[in-house]
């Protein structure tokens, strides 16, 4: 009997849903074609990015209440860092 060794995942949940994705997938697309528009209602430019496009997608999703993983925040990641570096620069001055 021979022993098998798996590497470790991390588990096969799926992140985002189904419906998450057809939202993506359909607001791709109108970026390809040309008419998806930014802002609230339509009223701000066309979207000529395909990593805005995707954004937007995943914001529709997020408000028909689909499984998608919520937002990075900068603010935290700012302020962590900035925490360290000033208590690093008292460290070093004492």
């Amino acid at each position: 009997m021979a022993t098998t060794k798996r590497a470790s995942r991390k588990s096969s949940g799926r992140k985002y849903s189904e419906g998450a994705s057809k939202k993506v997938a359909r607001a791709v697309r109108k970026e390809k074609h040309g008419t998806l528009r930014s802002g609230k209602s339509g009223h701000g430019g066309k979207v000529t990015s395909r990593k805005q496009a995707i954004a937007i997608g995943l914001s529709e999703a997020r408000d028909a209440g689909e499984k998608v993983p919520r937002k990075k925040s900068s603010s935290r990641k700012k302020h962590s860092t900035s925490s360290r570096s000033s208590s690093s620069r008292k460290k070093s001055s004492a």
